[in-house]
């Protein structure tokens, strides 16, 4: 069973590869690896992968899937972050870690 690819590039610009399960979730796996999409402050506080605190955003530059959440649905049609705890991996992706802007200030890890 082929697995999808996962490139995930950080802050530093350094790419970090593996593969996953279909139907992984994002969020999840970026944890799992040690890639975490938040900022030190909601690494703790998130609603923990509901879609709902829209603190996990990720930038998608290959294998983008339809969005199904409609935070998703908006961030396409803007260009904003997607919630990596909505994306359902089916086929190779390749994403970016993003500095977030938190309460009106830059942080950064």
């Amino acid at each position: 069973m082929i697995m999808p690819i996962i490139n995930v590039v950080d802050q530093q610009e350094k790419t970090h590869t593996f593969e996953a399960p279909k139907g992984s979730n994002l969020r999840t796996l970026l944890l799992d690896y040690d890639l975490s999409p938040y900022v030190p402050i909601t690494n703790k506080l998130n609603c923990g992968g509901n879609g709902i605190c829209a603190t996990c955003g990720v930038l998608i530059s290959k294998g983008e899937p339809a969005p199904k959440h409609w935070h998703d649905k908006a961030a396409k049609r803007f260009g904003y972050p997607r919630l990596s705890c909505q994306i359902t991996i089916e086929q190779d992706i390749t994403i970016q870690l993003i500095d977030k802007i938190i309460w009106g200030k830059r942080i950064s890890k």
